[in-house]
């Protein structure tokens, strides 16, 4: 088992351009902005001591009061114009002291303490571990308008976060893709590239990424039924 102290890794400098411009982090879920609910279950996480969060520029130069006010363990950096580059930027924030890091998307406000819990617990059998769901559609690979594949959805799963890996094996990995230019769009893809073995615990259904501004109105209500 992988013991020791975590750091979380939070991507959070996108343009909102599904959302009209509004960065999805700033979006408010019931009053509260969804960065806000997506770091809330990692900093009452017992083994969280740091939480490297990747903002615009602009959101650095003059972050909103609670961000800035929020916890001693919260450090702010700049993010890259994709997820990967801002994940790139955090991990180099990251102290070497940190045994585990995990990965969460900014967007993923409904995330537990029990899918975090189950993500930890995986990783210290694996050198990475994902939460994700089965697919329960039929899929098709389709180039050029054409389908030209059917693959076993038994064989396929949606990837949520959290994503978690020992901290120095994310960090070379993520090094060695930027050298070869081939940044994946998850974390486990880059991991898996370089010969990391990842692990798939179970998601959670409730587990949405706020995307689109009917995403607001789902979390919305996902967040009523839980009394949050």
């Amino acid at each position: 088992m992988i013991e020791g102290p975590c750091a979380v890794v939070i991507p959070a400098a996108g343009s909102g351009r599904r959302m009209g411009g509004v960065p999805k982090p700033w979006i408010e879920l019931d009053g509260e902005p969804v960065l806000l609910r997506s770091l809330r279950p990692f900093l009452e996480h017992p083994r969280v001591q740091w939480v490297v969060v990747a903002l615009r520029k602009e959101d650095i130069e003059t972050p909103p009061k609670w961000v800035s006010d929020l916890d001693r363990r919260v450090t702010l950096v700049i993010g890259g114009e994709e997820r990967a580059s801002s994940v790139m930027r955090a991990l180099e924030h990251v102290p070497e002291e940190a045994a585990v890091v995990l990965v969460h998307d900014a967007a993923r406000p409904l995330v537990t303490r029990e899918l975090i819990d189950r993500t930890l617990a995986a990783v210290s059998e694996h050198q990475g571990a994902i939460a994700a769901l089965p697919m329960a559609d039929t899929v098709k690979r389709v180039v050029a308008g054409k389908v030209v594949e059917t693959p076993d959805r038994a064989e396929l799963y949606r990837a949520q976060t959290p994503q978690a890996f020992p901290t120095r094996l994310l960090r070379d990995a993520y090094r060695a893709a930027a050298l070869l230019g081939r940044l994946g769009t998850d974390d486990a893809s880059v991991v898996e590239r370089f010969g990391g073995h990842v692990a798939v615990v179970e998601g959670d259904p409730d587990n949405i990424k706020v995307t689109e501004p009917g995403d607001v109105a789902v979390a919305t209500t996902l967040l009523a039924r839980r009394g949050l």
